[in-house]
């Protein structure tokens, strides 16, 4: 299913092309058996790529009605119901959420779940990354394998390090720009690489 448009409110789905670049960047060992968290997910397309290329469960988090419509249907159309879980949650009240529906959603996990992918594409030119990285780190969400991948407008000047997070790569694909970051091991200098 594709975007689409309601009340104002307008879901961006990432372009193809881009994200199949940022799947051949985050590779295979990145993904394999991994446990993704899509926020502001929209279509779920970021989501769903990865359970196509082995992650083992996704997390879609969306507020708007339009887009958790589009997400179910996406997951139904790709048979992906039983690795995927979609929750309504409003993301400019914060992502404390997590640790009430992580053990509920992810029962199977056998301990708390350590999560491997986090893709964050808020609305573009916004200022976001900041205040959702830094909410990542207080949540306990990023750990030493996470990989956090976010999305803006490619224009945007997005910083290099957040507390522990560096950035280790970013692309940009027209309007589209992604920054990933991950967290620096003991040792690591924050220097970008």
């Amino acid at each position: 299913m594709g975007p689409g448009k309601q009340g104002g409110m307008e879901i961006r789905p990432t372009a193809d092309r881009a994200r199949e670049s940022l799947f051949n960047i985050l590779g295979w060992e990145c993904l394999e058996n991994a446990l993704v968290l899509d926020l502001f997910a929209g279509t779920g397309a970021l989501g769903l790529e990865a359970l196509s290329r082995g992650a083992r469960a996704a997390v879609f988090v969306d507020h708007s009605p339009l887009a958790l419509d589009l997400i179910q249907k996406n997951i139904m159309a790709t048979g992906s119901s039983e690795q995927a879980h979609v929750v309504r949650h409003d993301l400019s009240k914060g992502l404390s959420f997590w640790r009430r529906l992580a053990p509920a959603l992810l029962a199977g996990a056998g301990q708390a779940p350590q999560l491997d992918v986090i893709f964050l594409d808020p609305p573009y030119r916004q200022g976001h990354c900041q205040t959702l990285l830094t909410s990542l780190l207080a949540e306990g969400l990023a750990g030493e394998q996470t990989r956090i991948v976010f999305e803006d407008d490619s224009r945007q000047h997005l910083p290099e390090a957040v507390g522990a997070l560096q950035l280790f790569d970013q692309r940009a694909y027209g309007d589209t720009g992604f920054w990933l970051y991950r967290m620096l091991g003991d040792g690591e200098k924050g220097e970008h690489t």
